[in-house]
């Protein structure tokens, strides 16, 4: 076959396998997951039942590599951010409100929805290169003295992706602005009278357990 023709045909399956994606994410989102079958994703698609069962064996598989290929968005933006030409702690922050939006938006979708993704394997794989995406930038921008340098970036950066989980749960991008705003100050060079983190009084029961 000539490989123009090979090249047409790969680029219709790509076509076709993205609007299968694209078209199944709406009825999830307006069906909910238990109310959605292959028939109405064939019907939205405008394609045959046998052809969508070339692509995929079932919806969970759909909503599965739908989910990947979100991810993977999501994961070049922020990649993207972090390796733009800059001041360290600008990037930072835009990594950190891209991530907060992210999480916003998650957070509109149906619960039920929600939960079945994050089963997904592929998400703790994203976690991870997200945590390191801003362990790079904390890094950075501690080398730089913009932020603190008394707690190792890799805790900084499991403090930012915890902080900013809340995201999911506020009723507003603005409110997501001052969510990023509070996390951000925590990164900053400490505070006067706040002290290191080592002068902090531990738990009752770390204490005693080092008493011992």
């Amino acid at each position: 076959m000539p490989k123009l023709w090979n090249e047409t045909i790969a680029e219709h399956r790509r076509d076709v396998r993205a609007a299968i994606l694209d078209a199944t994410w709406e009825l999830a989102t307006e069906k909910g997951l238990t109310s959605m079958t292959m028939s109405h994703i064939a019907q939205k698609t405008g394609i045959g039942r046998a052809t969508l069962y070339k692509y995929f064996p079932d919806v969970e598989a759909i909503l599965l590599a739908w989910h990947q290929r979100h991810i993977e968005q999501h994961l070049a933006e922020l990649t993207q951010i972090r390796d733009r030409h800059g001041d360290p702690l600008e990037r930072l922050r835009d990594v950190l409100m891209q991530y907060a939006i992210i999480a916003h938006r998650r957070g509109i979708h149906a619960m039920d929805l929600m939960t079945f993704l994050h089963r997904d394997q592929h998400v703790n794989v994203a976690e991870r290169q997200v945590e390191r995406v801003i362990r790079d930038l904390l890094a950075e921008a501690a080398a730089a003295g913009d932020i603190r340098r008394d707690v190792d970036p890799e805790e900084l950066a499991r403090y930012c992706l915890h902080a900013l989980t809340a995201a999911s749960s506020m009723p507003s991008k603005p409110a997501v602005k001052r969510l990023v705003a509070v996390t951000m100050s925590g990164l900053h060079n400490q505070a006067e009278g706040i002290g290191s983190p080592e002068s902090l009084p531990l738990g009752r029961g770390d204490d005693q357990g080092q008493r011992r």
